[in-house]
Formats: structure tokens, C-alpha cells, sequence
């Protein structure tokens, strides 16, 4: 039986198209609960860790272990999401989590040596629940209409067009989901700095801990409730051609956008470390989560515009523009010594970060397939943690050696470096549809 394809219209769906998404509030709510600790955790351990040992280097070399095991384990979390479920996943990690951090609080506050605090920062690490990539994922079922979704179910198209596989605004909806999970990132990293900052400073040092797990099992359970709009398990994750894939590391793009995101997670460490330790040298802490906010509202800002925006070119070329514009931003930062001149350029290089992530999130659906799409998207999320908890140390480690200045150079080198990787395998970036992430139709050069 023939099948009617409704013509593409002009307009570029937008938020408030995404938004009505039959079952999209029913996550979105819960999953942003269920983020703001993410946003917390390394930030809290920086300020535990320094208060009780006077140490930044210390602070951030537990805080750095924390990220490599959250790197290291959330793909394995995502890949097992993808087989048996998101809910089967996220109901004992979110416990489990909440008790890890319980007993590095507790390590820190009666001054555990340093390796008990390392020790008990693999496991708080590795138990960090992955929302943001299941929040994701959903969002790519839900709008490409797959067996199971709201959409699947009734036969109906997602608002501003029809909707499903391969059809024209369910695909043009995804670019736009992409951009607004990076907006709703970075609203989690406006909120989540300033937040664990007042209770650390305010209350007590662990207070900023505490906060992060209840929110961690509050919001991950509030989520893992929403099964309706969850993507099914598959067993068997296979590709378009029927092989099966033994994991989404077996996608070359999958790869360098993996070293794209650690660029993108070292300014994220880079940037907390040293501005911890800039607000700490000039006397005014409390500015520390103002500083990290004014940064993180550029990266959302700038995402709502760049999602708003309808993109003619192909993907991988906007990422290569979009990188070099971060690189770019981060070159000044530590040259700098005043605070109104730190918070301007902390917002610039926040302004650089959006796109290169809402462009990246993009190429990770199309090149992933469906049944190892949770665990691209955590390969992704484990990236910038693993650039993070890098950053964070290094920085770290020069702010003791060479002045609080010295943090900012971590920053320029590694996205630096990451750019002149993915300029040398960009063509492993483009997706082998002949379509653009946006799904405006065929690419043209």
C-alpha cells in the first residue's frame, strides 16, 4: 500500500511544537528534578574536600576521580538501559548513589586520608544516574514515532506535522530536542553551581552533598515512574543492515565525538576549579556561584537562540564553526584578574559551549542506531565527565603550584587539542542518509 508523505513545509518546528509532544511534560518535569544533582555533585565535593583539607588541589583530584568513574561507568549504564529498560536501571542506581555520596560526606567531614577519599569517590562516581541521555533517548522515540510511544500507539503525528520514522517534522523536531536538553543542561548549571555554593557556605560544607543526594533519589524515582513514554528494551541492539552492534563505540562517529566532548567537559572542570579558587584568593567565596552561573547562562541563552535558528548546513560543518568559536573564547580567561572582566569573558566562553553541544547531540541520534542510542548519548555524558574530572584536577594542581590564574589555561589547551582532532576526522561525521540532522532534506555540498 502506498504511503503519503505530507510536503515539508518552510518553518522550522519549535519549542513550543517540541513541547507539545503527546507525553513529553510527563518526563521533562521529573527529569529536571532528577538532573540538578549532576550539576551539584563535583561542585559539592570541591567545596567539602577543600574546607576540611585547605587543599584545591586535593578537593580537586577527589572530585576528578569522581568524574573518571562516572565516565567509565555510565556507557555501561546506558548500554543496560537500552536492554532491559530505563526503570530497571534507574531504580536501584538512584539508591545506591545517594548512599555513595553519604559515606564520602561522611569520610570528608572526619578527615579521612586522601585515599579513603578516593576510594569512596569511585563508587559515588560510577552510581551517578544517567537522566540526561535517557531523557534523550526518549525524546528520539517519542519522535520518530517507534513501536511503543504515544505517538506509535494512538497513530498520531507530533504537533506542527506528521510524525515517525522518516518523516519530515518528527526528524526536524529532533534538532530541536537537541536543543533544548542543552538549554534545560545548562538551566541545571546555572541553578545547580549556586545552589550547592549557598548551602556549602551558608549551612554547613556538606550541606551542598546532602541536597544533591535527596534530589538524586527524588527525581530519579519520579522519573523511572514515567514508563509510558520510556523506548522499549532490545536485547539484541542491531544496526540498519541487521548486524548486531557489540556496542555504540563500534560507530566511527560515535568516536570523535567522544573526543569532542571531553574538550567540551574540560571547560566545565577547568572553569569551576578556577573560579573556586579565584573568588577563594580575592576573599569572596560566596561570588564563586554567581561567576559559574553568569557562565552557564551563556551556554543556555546562547542554546535557546542557536535551537530557535533554522541551519541549511550540514551538521559536522556547523560543529567544526561551532568548536572553534569555544576554543576561541576560552584563549583569554586566565590573563585575567577582575571580576566584572571575568564574568563577561566567563560568559562568552559559556555562549561558545551551546552550539557545539546541541550540534553534537544532534549527530550522535543520526549516526546512532536505535538500539544503542542510550548508550551513545551516556558515552557522550561520560565524556564531558571524564574532560571534567581531567580539568579539574589539572586545574587543580596548577592553582597550588602557580596562582588561581593558571586554572584557565586547562581549559584552551584541551579544547584545542580536541579541535584539531575532529577537524582531521571530520568526514566520519557525516551521516550516510544523505540527509541532514534537521531533516531539511538532502544535503547539497
Amino acid at each position: 500500500m502506498a504511503t503519503t508523505v505530507t510536503p515539508v513545509t518552510n518553518r522550522k518546528p519549535g519549542y513550543r511544537d517540541l513541547l507539545r509532544t503527546p507525553g513529553a511534560w510527563t518526563f521533562l518535569l521529573p527529569g529536571f528534578l532528577a538532573r540538578q544533582p549532576f550539576a551539584m555533585l563535583t561542585l559539592g565535593i570541591v567545596l567539602l574536600v577543600e574546607d576540611t583539607t585547605g587543599s584545591f588541589g586535593t578537593a580537586g583530584t577527589v572530585s576528578a576521580v569522581t568524574g573518571v568513574s562516572m565516565a567509565l561507568f555510565a556507557p555501561r549504564s546506558g548500554r543496560l538501559a537500552d536492554r532491559f529498560g530505563q526503570r530497571a536501571v534507574l531504580v536501584p542506581g538512584v539508591l545506591l548513589h545517594a548512599a555513595a555520596v553519604g559515606v564520602l560526606a561522611a569520610l570528608a567531614l572526619s578527615r579521612a586520608p586522601l585515599w579513603a577519599l578516593l576510594l569512596a569517590a569511585v563508587p559515588a562516581g560510577a552510581s551517578v544516574p544517567q537522566v540526561g541521555p535517557m531523557v534523550r533517548a526518549r525524546w528520539a522515540h517519542l519522535l520518530r514515532g517507534g513501536p511503543g510511544s504515544p505517538a506509535g500507539r494512538s497513530g498520531s503525528s507530533p504537533p506542527g506535522g506528521p510524525g515517525g520514522s522518516g518523516r519530515p517534522d518528527g526528524a526536524r523536531l529532533l534538532s530541536t530536542a537537541a536543543a533544548f536538553e542543552s538549554v534545560t543542561d545548562e538551566l541545571t548549571f546555572v541553578i545547580g553551581p549556586v545552589l550547592a555554593t549557598a548551602l556549602c557556605t551558608g549551612v554547613h560544607p556538606a550541606a551542598g552533598l546532602a541536597a544533591e543526594a535527596a534530589l538524586t533519589v527524588v527525581g530519579g524515582l519520579l522519573f523511572a515512574a514515567q514508563r509510558r513514554t520510556a523506548p522499549p528494551a532490545h536485547r539484541r541492539a542491531r544496526g540498519a543492515d541487521g548486524a548486531p552492534h557489540a556496542s555504540a563505540l563500534s560507530v566511527p562517529g560515535v568516536r570523535v565525538l567522544i573526543v569532542a566532548f571531553l574538550g567540551i567537559g574540560s571547560v566545565f572542570g577547568g572553569m569551576q576549579v578556577s573560579l573556586a579558587a579565584f573568588t577563594d584568593s580575592i576573599g569572596q567565596p560566596g561570588l564563586n556561584g554567581v561567576l559559574y552561573g553568569v557562565f552557564a547562562a551563556g551556554n543556555m541563552l546562547a542554546g535557546l537562540v542557536f535551537g530557535a535558528l533554522t541551519w541549511r548546513s550540514a551538521p559536522q560543518r556547523r560543529l567544526l564553526a561551532a568548536y572553534a568559536l569555544l576554543t576561541l573564547t576560552t584563549a583569554p580567561l586566565w590573563a585575567v584578574d577582575a571580576v566584572p572582566l571575568l564574568a563577561v569573558l566567563g560568559l562568552l566562553a559559556g555562549m561558545g559551549i551551546a552550539p557545539s553541544l546541541i550540534t553534537g547531540f544532534t549527530l550522535v541520534e543520526r549516526l546512532a542506531p536505535a538500539g544503542v542510542r542510550t548508550e551513545a548519548f551516556t558515552w557522550m555524558a561520560g565524556a564531558v565527565a571524564l574532560g571534567q574530572a581531567g580539568a579539574a584536577s589539572a586545574a587543580g594542581q596548577l592553582t597550588d603550584g602557580f596562582g588561581a590564574g593558571a586554572g584557565f589555561t586547562v581549559p584552551l589547551a584541551a579544547t584545542a587539542l580536541a579541535l584539531v582532532t575532529v577537524v582531521a576526522l571530520r568526514g566520519r561525521l557525516r551521516p550516510d542518509d544523505g540527509r541532514t540532522s534537521d531533516g531539511e532534506g538532502p544535503r547539497t555540498g
